[in-house]
């Protein structure tokens, strides 16, 4: 009932409603954008070759899903969310961008047009990459290019790639969720159709019971991902009272929330980078001259191609990174001085120095717990092939991740907007 009524509720407001029928519209266009392939590919050979590999499969789910057919938007927003990371680190080495990002509105406009200009040659070179390895890949996915046709089908993808950008940032502007993190749900959720057309036309009785396993597998994970979510360790938080000319503040009990996972999806997406980065670089040295360095290439492609030396070395990069990240992103001694700052302290904990430690134990203690649901997450599909007898990258847990952070973000979004305009409406 309370899902209707905020149905009802939203589609009574005039500016929201246009905002969200927007939003969709804009998705829509995306995906219509994602079934246009480019000519000389053999769409088959492509999706063979994708269905073949989980690490590029991985990469389908950060690229909207245009990469199966090599669609005009086939690396989709996958280069800048690499120019966001790109940037986000330097931010926290680079003395003169950590001074920007503390300007304001202002500083972070700057950030982003340093994001958008970095996403051009990022495209580029991704665009040569991939159209190389899908040529080196000996299944006749893309015939023989010539220099005049190289050139057109990067620039193609490179706009293709801008476009989804402008439309991801269109999208964030209406305040209705994520469009960066919309583009990609939607390319997963695009999936999950033809996913269940294939698994009704193929179905037989012996695989009943492989389904409800599957099926509930999948109800576990999802409540395990709302759990890790929004899981949260809430250290309490005490401010004194203070006396400024004939006023007082201060004198209440809060708290500082503690996110279990930190780090969102951005492990997940070193992880991926990382852990394809030799089978990418191998396949391009399959036509070498030398026999050494096929035997190399080849070698490399196989110990990757092992599913648990894949799985082992995905779940240590997720985990190793999830450490990382939160290391980047969460700075405890300047949250105690700005504890210290406003007249705020931890019960029990002494301010500056103690404070910080005290968070900094808290943090790593919750952030085992994230790092290893997370780990867990990214390597499911490997355990419920042996399980259910079933794969499917619809239905990954990255996929799994990234539907119910963004289904939560959004709904987190539109929610304020409704309280926003009852608080306008008083």
């Amino acid at each position: 009932m309370k899902f209707i009524e905020k149905i009802h509720q939203i589609w009574k407001d005039h500016d929201l409603r246009r905002s969200i029928l927007f939003v969709l519209g804009l998705l829509i266009i995306f995906r219509i954008a994602a079934h246009i392939p480019l000519p000389g590919v053999d769409a088959n050979a492509l999706r063979q070759f994708f269905d073949s590999n989980a690490i590029l499969g991985l990469l389908n789910i950060f690229s909207g899903g245009g990469m199966t057919n090599f669609s005009l938007v086939a690396l989709g927003v996958s280069p800048y969310i690499t120019a966001s990371i790109i940037i986000q680190l330097l931010t926290m080495i680079v003395p003169a961008l950590e001074e920007m990002s503390k300007e304001g509105e202002r500083g972070q406009k700057r950030l982003n047009q340093y994001m958008r200009l970095l996403t051009v040659p990022l495209s580029i070179l991704q665009s040569y990459a991939m159209i190389k390895l899908l040529q080196q890949s000996q299944r006749g996915i893309i015939s023989a290019m010539t220099t005049g046709e190289y050139i057109s089908t990067i620039l193609v993808l490179t706009a293709g790639t801008i476009f989804l950008m402008w439309i991801g940032e269109l999208i964030s502007e209406k305040k209705v969720g994520n469009g960066v993190s919309l583009i990609i749900f939607a390319g997963i959720v695009s999936a999950i159709p033809s996913a269940i057309q294939h698994t009704l036309a193929t179905f037989t009785p012996d695989q009943l019971l492989s389904i409800l396993a599957f099926l509930i597998l999948i109800v576990i994970t999802v409540a395990g991902v709302v759990a890790i979510t929004e899981g949260q360790r809430n250290v309490p938080v005490s401010y004194a009272k203070r006396v400024r000319g004939n006023r007082m503040y201060g004198g209440f009990d809060t708290h500082l929330p503690l996110k279990v996972n930190q780090a969102g999806m951005i492990p997940i997406i070193f992880a991926i980078s990382i852990i394809m980065f030799p089978t990418l670089v191998s396949q391009l040295f399959l036509r070498a001259n030398s026999a050494t360095i096929k035997n190399i290439a080849q070698f490399i492609i196989d110990v990757f191609q092992n599913q648990t030396v894949y799985g082992t070395l995905y779940f240590l990069l997720v985990f190793a990174f999830t450490y990382f990240y939160t290391a980047v992103v969460f700075h405890p001694h300047q949250i105690a001085e700005n504890l210290q700052k406003q007249g705020g302290f931890i019960p029990g904990i002494r301010p500056g120095h103690q404070t910080a430690d005290y968070l900094g134990h808290v943090s790593s203690r919750i952030m085992l717990a994230g790092a290893l649901s997370l780990g867990l997450i990214a390597v499911l599909p490997l355990i419920i092939k042996p399980l259910t007898g079933m794969s499917n990258i619809a239905v990954s847990g990255a996929s799994l991740l990234i539907v119910v952070s963004v289904v939560l973000e959004t709904v987190r979004q539109i929610d304020s907007q409704l309280v926003m305009r009852d608080y306008e409406g008083l």
